[in-house]
């Protein structure tokens, strides 16, 4: 049994800590308190939820993004001997503190692409839920794990089971990576029925709990659309060795093959505390009193193939990741823009992707980009973008 003596105490940042990945990453911390404790939270504007956190898990430094309400922080924590911090820099400056010996990025959006770079620059192991990082900017952030002798471990459940399956297996190459999909609450919808879904019936996912945008990207697609771009980055593999699969029960989270013809899948039940606990506890399996996965429970495991007509946001962002350079920070910009009207009822769920598709079209392409270009590119693209909601 993995334990205080076996290896040392892990003092955490989580950035994003009020949202799904981050309040199922304190469920974890909360569950292994010899292993793990809370140095960091940061949260954008969930002032409540931020400040009921940190008088639980009493961490040294709070961060609140907004800064309109770092009064309402400060003043909540004036007592508690936690430092109190706002604004996206303060997030980016706090991962580099000495006491922080993992970092998990549970931001949502491209805004978590910064905090990243500079935890990698201060050496700090990354626990990676903020795929939009990779997406936008996978070779200059992997590039810095190399060169500072970062671990990324991904925390996706996708991500983390083929992390897994390549555990010991670092001098066979990889042939394959299959990445199972859900389908999303329209996997059966007509290309007709989609046209009017509502956004009550695009936030029903059949299967995983989590937090609105990412809830509406499961339901276009885009979200297995930057998990393959994510895939290609982390793994080290072309674009043609990545394959999505649709698996309704979501209970094979993905598959590895080997140039042998072999193929290694993980199995589990659809709960994000599983990988986030491993991610944490990397190189060790932490005991657990989760639910066990029994094949009698699911005597049918169904596989189809993916549908790039009722569901273009994939083919799109596979179309990004072949042309490379900016193309895929653009998308994920413009992507962001489009979910956040559908959210507030602005648009319709088919015209997610017409302002994605548009947006790529009409924003400049950079076939080289360095850091300050993914700044401009994700600016021009949300200015594109929002000029057609």
């Amino acid at each position: 049994m993995v334990t205080s003596e076996t290896i040392n105490k892990k003092r955490i940042a989580i950035l994003g800590s009020t949202g799904s990945i981050g309040t199922q990453s304190l469920d974890v911390i909360e569950n292994y308190p010899d292993l793990f404790e809370v140095e960091v939270l940061t949260a954008n504007s969930q002032v409540d939820l931020l400040i009921q956190q940190a008088l639980k898990f009493k961490p040294n430094v709070v961060v609140i993004a907004d800064e309109s309400h770092y009064e309402t922080v400060k003043d909540a924590l004036d007592q508690k001997d936690i430092k109190v911090y706002a604004g996206q820099d303060a997030i980016s400056q706090v991962v580099q503190m000495g006491s922080v010996d993992i970092v998990i990025t549970a931001m949502v959006g491209f805004a978590g692409l910064a905090p990243t770079i500079e935890a990698i620059k201060a050496k700090k192991p990354i626990a990676l839920a903020n795929k939009e990082t990779l997406v936008v900017a996978g070779e200059l952030i992997m590039k810095l794990a190399k060169e500072n002798g970062v671990p990324i471990i991904p925390v996706d459940s996708e991500h983390s089971a083929i992390f897994q399956c390549l555990v010991g297996e670092e001098i066979n190459p990889i042939e394959k990576i299959i990445l199972t999909a859900s389908g999303g609450p329209f996997r059966t919808h007509s290309l007709e029925e989609i046209q009017n879904v509502s956004l009550k019936e695009a936030l029903n996912h059949p299967n995983w709990c989590m937090g609105d945008k990412i809830t509406i990207d499961s339901a276009t697609m885009m979200n297995k659309g930057l998990e393959v771009i994510e895939a290609k980055w982390l793994f080290g593999v072309k674009p043609d060795q990545v394959e999505v699969i649709v698996h309704p029960q979501s209970i094979v989270h993905s598959l590895v093959q080997f140039e042998d013809g072999s193929v290694k899948a993980q199995i589990g039940i659809p709960d994000m505390r599983l990988p986030i606990q491993y991610a944490l506890g990397f190189p060790y399996r932490l005991p657990s009193e989760s639910k066990r996965f029994s094949f009698v429970d699911y005597p049918s495991l169904s596989f189809e193939q993916a549908d790039f007509v009722r569901f273009p946001n994939l083919r799109i962002a596979y179309e990004c990741m072949n042309q490379g350079g900016n193309l895929p920070c653009i998308m994920n910009a413009a992507n962001e823009v489009a979910v956040g009207a559908f959210l507030k009822e602005k648009i319709k769920f088919t015209d997610i992707y017409r302002i994605i598709e548009k947006t790529i079209t009409d924003a400049t392409f950079l076939a080289k980009p360095g850091y300050e270009d993914y700044i401009d590119s994700d600016k021009e693209a949300r200015i594109i973008a929002s000029e057609m909601i």
